[in-house]
């Protein structure tokens, strides 16, 4: 792994670290809810919002946080598991690829990126998610990276 060279090159590795973590705390949270009891999530969610972390309890943040672990606790706790478990597993998958700089797979990094933006977009206009756009976008950001080092591979290797 060489040393990036231009501001495109370290947004690219900051990226892809990102990514990574991202990833990472994904992977271990899906994990972690599986073994959770839907209980414990409601009460930590309502110790959450009631200690004022997000702001005042009636506030529309605190609301759409309550409105999100009721959608979880009612019903979408599957769904929130398998895409944690998937999404952190692919990402992962695809962070170490990037990072070994595997030409293959930025074609793959970048249609599992875009079929994640999808999925994003949809789930987030099922239930009004404030939160999944945002982590559509910066998955946005990330595909035109992704894409600015793989043009820049391909065109060193020829």
């Amino acid at each position: 792994m060489s040393a990036p060279s231009t501001l495109t090159d370290k947004l690219f590795r900051v990226a892809v670290w990102l990514k990574g973590l991202d990833g990472a705390t994904q992977l271990v949270a899906g994990i972690v809810l599986i073994f959770l009891p839907p209980a414990v999530v409601s009460r930590f969610a309502h110790a959450v919002v009631t200690r004022d972390l997000l702001g005042p309890p009636s506030g529309a943040l605190a609301g759409h946080f309550e409105v999100a672990v009721q959608h979880f606790v009612g019903g979408s706790r599957t769904f929130v598991i398998i895409y944690l478990v998937a999404h952190g597993v692919i990402k992962l998958g695809l962070v170490i690829a990037l990072l070994r700089k595997i030409v293959p797979m930025y074609p793959v990094a970048t249609t599992a990126l875009a079929l994640f933006v999808i999925a994003e977009l949809l789930r987030a206009i099922q239930t009004h998610s404030a939160v999944l756009p945002l982590f559509a976008l910066l998955d946005v950001v990330i595909i035109v990276l992704v894409q600015k080092e793989y043009r820049e591979l391909r065109r060193q290797s020829q």
